[in-house]
């Protein structure tokens, strides 16, 4: 029995053919240390689990905690750093972008000063740099950078980086305060800690992806403005809360071109108020499903058509309330139909966001996301 030094936590998802290769990689720049490595996947379709157990089976270094139902790196971090008893915990993309070389100094540089609470690998440090990054994606880190700044009380050249190394009761001690939203853990433990964390930043290249497809999109980034936004107001109006009303606002607009769009074909206000709520019912449930709700997204063609009934019965009292006030008002008012559509549209908003929350995605997200 050797006493465990220190643990190395990969979230992944799609990543079957960079496990060995990582693994490989580890024994190398660990050797001579008693470390572990938890491989955090979401469920991934290409068997990224299984390719991580076939290891494990040999080599009881190797573990696998496989999510069903839960998706997102910041939890799937969140989940590995709790999982593991060493003392020292770092996290590292599967995708071998980081440079693995760098743990030995990570760890080194935490056991020489206890006061160091964090150790990160920088981009932006002398002697690190983005590999082969074109100006566009240098610009937008850039500028990602200047916004995750306005959050942090620190003087930190990359809090960009996912690829660091802590100690592990100090992310226990601060777990009840994660966000656990978007892909910037490090940003997310750095602003939840009550004090600020004590760090030094270690420079290393980024590489390049050698296999494997980039989880960088239109909707990670998005994510990275809501995680800004919670920290920054998250208190005051739960982001997701804020994030519901906005594609509320949208489903607003389609709920008033479909009723237009009715009622100038000649169909009857109440007929038409039912087919634009119907519009706005099923445009809200799949923008909500991409974003809203994006760690519990229903996905395949039966778990969103359940999904989607479920949407429509449970926001059926909020619907009912919409029809029956938008037809009063409109009754009242006479032709002025817009008014009265409004109305019923912030009857239902309330019922919409309660009840989808707890059965469409807080049911059907967990058995089938």
């Amino acid at each position: 029995m050797t006493r465990l030094d220190l643990a190395v936590v990969v979230p992944v998802f799609n990543e079957r053919a960079n496990v060995a290769r990582l693994v490989a990689a580890l024994d190398v720049a660990l050797a001579g240390r008693s470390w572990e490595a938890i491989f955090v996947d979401d469920d991934s379709p290409d068997g990224t689990a299984d390719a991580v157990r076939d290891i494990a089976r040999i080599d009881p270094r190797i573990r696998v905690l496989q999510r069903i139902g839960r998706r997102g790196l910041s939890t799937a971090c969140i989940e590995g750093i709790c999982a593991t008893a060493a003392p020292l915990v770092a996290v590292i993309d599967g995708d071998l972008q980081h440079d693995e070389a760098l743990l030995p100094r990570m760890a080194d540089a935490l056991a020489a000063d206890p006061a160091i609470d964090l150790v990160i690998g920088s981009r932006f440090v002398a002697g690190g740099g983005t590999g082969a990054w074109d100006q566009d994606r240098v610009a937008k880190s850039a500028l990602a950078t200047r916004l995750s700044r306005r959050v942090l009380n620190a003087d930190l050249s990359d809090p960009m980086s996912g690829f660091f190394m802590i100690r592990s009761d100090v992310v226990r001690g601060i777990v009840p305060r994660l966000s656990g939203i978007g892909f910037k853990i490090l940003l997310d433990i750095m602003t939840a800690a009550p004090a600020p964390l004590r760090f030094v930043e270690l420079p290393y290249v980024f590489r390049t992806r050698a296999v494997g497809e980039s989880k960088l999109d239109h909707v990670v980034a998005l994510e990275y403005l809501i995680a800004l936004y919670d920290r920054m107001f998250g208190r005051v109006v739960p982001v997701r809360f804020v994030m519901f009303s906005t594609i509320g606002a949208m489903g607003a607009i389609v709920h008033l071109a479909a009723l237009g769009l009715s009622l100038e074909t000649g169909a009857g206000f109440i007929v038409a108020t039912i087919v634009a709520t119907m519009a706005a019912m099923t445009f809200n449930f799949f923008l909500n499903n991409l974003l809203t709700y994006r760690d519990r997204r229903l996905r395949g063609a039966r778990a969103l058509l359940d999904g989607w009934v479920s949407f429509c019965l449970v926001c059926s009292v909020g619907a009912v309330a919409n029809v029956g006030l938008a037809a009063f008002l409109y009754d009242v008012r006479g032709q002025a139909w817009a008014l009265p559509a409004l109305a019923g549209i912030a009857v239902g908003a309330v019922w919409n966001f309660a009840l989808s929350s707890r059965f469409t995605w807080g049911r059907y997200g967990r058995a089938r996301g």
